[in-house]
């Protein structure tokens, strides 16, 4: 997984909720052309309901003159229908009447141009649905309420939670117990297990818990949920991780669903996982989702004609089981009032480079609206995944310069615009914004093993005698290239989970629970699916992928997601900052 590639605002204060697909609650389209050319518009109102609650999600369509700054004003046909709390607009209610306002990034509509808001409201009685809206004072009139299919199967019951701008702020994460006992096992290991982790979902059994398996463990999906809220934790992390063809580029972390097998990916594993997480009894749990790491920059960087392109990348970027399997996994989730979704964003050593970035960024935002979700079911990203790229490089800055020459000419750089994950997440935030995600998304970075501390890590600038001397110096990642990356030697903890530690990060998180292999060293027969990548052999000379450099893997490791007692205590060892 996380296999190199090269190709030579403000925040929110509340945020999405339940926007995504044609939901049970139906739809509203009020299309109109009225005489006050400046305000001819549509608007598309739709509902998710529940027994004393809905989510809706309004459509706003300015159809007549462009206008800067716009209030939206309808009135709920019942008494006991109340707006509780909204996201993208200021909203306001007197009795039956309600106003939103737009914000400032949003108040702008061009000719055609259209904006999405929404809130989480109560009911008492009975929930219908307005059948008319003003636009700055203006009725947008006409046309009848149409309800088209809907186009994904309704959650089950979903809670009507209350999203926050950042999940893990101001709240204690869920410590798996199941980790901590393998961390408490080894010498030394009681000084990081309480840490909170995520909670890898690598298959179907999963969901109810895998007690013989080498990786996962007895619990499931409800076990865990159960376990954070005896803990008292305000949020837990899962990580969704099966999608069809799974890790395209690699075979450590093959899966066990086909390419073809979408309609099992939907039914069979996305689901159930949204039905155990829509129970009310965790309505206050802020469940937090990482949505198929390693799948979508895959397509844009391993195809055909590219270097080390697959024939399954080939194979699923055609049939679009990766973004449909993404967009389909956002609408269901992101339909649970308290679930917050972080797709996957690669890293620096895959998508630093300007042939990579935009493209990759597109990509995000085509699966994000495939299968019936919008951009309101991401509530960010996150870089990085088990992965080692060093947080920040204090002794090589991008702009540095060794006799005349810059330092992007090195071939640890090799032309990529980042040198650290930091400032990429933080770049990289900018341009998904550009594209049309929210203004307030906000970025995780894992960190739990790109610490690179111990002897090997520099304390000043390398040599100047020329830029491979001075950034090979000076780097912390001490890897032999930044395309490796299974169980990599020499590698340690890093900062410890903490909630906005920088602009735009929300936080610093262990995704990868430190101990868990990336992949077996040589081909080891299992049933979970888990296959062998000679880049986890430390014997292998590399590939197009890695320059052709050595792996850099340590010995002796097991099957993915199995426990590796070496390299833990390695680890711990080289932690940055220390223990």
């Amino acid at each position: 997984m996380n296999v190199w590639r090269r190709l030579s605002g403000s925040r929110r204060a509340l945020a999405l909720a339940g926007a995504g697909a044609l939901v049970a609650g139906g739809l509203v389209t009020l299309p109109v052309t009225v005489a006050h050319a400046a305000t001819q518009c549509e608007v598309t109102y739709s509902t998710n309901d529940w027994p004393g609650g809905f989510t809706a999600n309004i459509t706003v369509r300015n159809l007549g003159d462009p206008v800067n700054g716009w209030t939206l004003g309808w009135t709920f046909p019942d008494a006991g229908q109340r707006v509780q709390q909204g996201w993208s607009a200021e909203f306001s209610q007197s009795g039956s009447q309600v106003t939103a306002r737009s914000l400032s990034y949003n108040g702008t509509l061009g000719t055609g141009a259209s904006t999405s808001i929404g809130f989480n409201g109560a009911w008492s009685g009975s929930n219908p649905k307005p059948t008319s809206f003003t636009l700055n004072g203006v009725t947008c009139n006409g046309g009848g309420p149409t309800t088209p299919p809907p186009t994904t199967p309704p959650p089950t019951t979903p809670p009507p939670g209350n999203k926050v701008d950042n999940p893990y702020a101001g709240v204690r994460g869920y410590v798996n117990p199941e980790w901590k006992a393998k961390a408490d096992a080894e010498p030394g290991g009681s000084r990081v297990s309480n840490n909170p982790t995520a909670v890898w979902l690598d298959r179907i059994a999963a969901i109810n818990g895998t007690p013989d398996s080498s990786s996962n463990g007895a619990f499931g999906v409800r076990d865990h949920l159960d376990e954070a809220l005896r803990q008292g934790a305000g949020y837990i992390q899962f990580v969704i991780y099966n999608l069809p063809g799974r890790d395209c580029a690699a075979l450590a972390s093959n899966g066990e669903l086909g390419p073809d097998e979408l309609p099992r990916y939907k039914a069979e594993y996305i689901d159930p996982i949204a039905a155990i997480q829509a129970d009310p009894k965790y309505a206050n749990l802020r469940i937090i989702n990482i949505i198929e790491i390693d799948s979508l920059p895959n397509l844009v960087t391993n195809t055909s004609g590219q270097p080390g392109g697959t024939a399954m990348c080939d194979t699923v970027k055609a049939n679009g089981a990766y973004v449909n399997g993404v967009g389909y996994a956002l609408a269901k989730l992101g339909a649970i009032g308290n679930v917050y979704n972080y797709i996957d964003a690669a890293h620096h050593g895959w998508i630093g480079w300007d042939s990579n970035f935009g493209p990759t960024a597109d990509m995000l935002k085509t699966a994000a609206t495939a299968s019936g979700s919008t951009v309101g079911n991401v509530h960010g990203f996150i870089v990085n995944t088990a992965n080692y790229s060093a947080l920040r490089e204090p002794y090589v800055r991008i702009t540095d310069s060794v006799n005349g020459q810059t330092v992007r000419q090195s071939k640890w750089i090799d032309w990529n615009q980042y040198v650290d994950e930091l400032s990429f997440a933080q770049a990289f935030r900018q341009k998904l914004v550009s594209v049309g995600f929210d203004p307030g998304i906000g970025m995780l970075i894992d960190t739990s093993r790109n610490g690179w501390g111990g002897t090997a890590r520099p304390t000043g600038p390398g040599a100047t005698t020329s830029v491979d001397t001075y950034v090979n110096g000076g780097r912390i990642d001490r890897r032999i290239h930044a395309g490796n990356w299974c169980n990599q030697a020499g590698a340690g903890l890093g900062e410890r989970p903490k909630a906005a530690p920088e602009a735009g990060i929300d936080a610093y998180v262990w995704v990868k629970p430190p101990g868990e292999s990336d992949g077996s060293s040589k081909l080891i027969e299992n049933d979970e699916g888990k296959g062998f990548d000679r880049m986890c052999d430390p014997t292998y000379g590399g590939n197009p992928r890695n320059g052709n450099n050595p792996t850099g893997a340590l010995p002796d490791a097991p099957i993915s997601g199995a426990w590796f007692s070496a390299q833990f205590q390695e680890l711990m060892r080289n932690a940055y900052p220390p223990l």
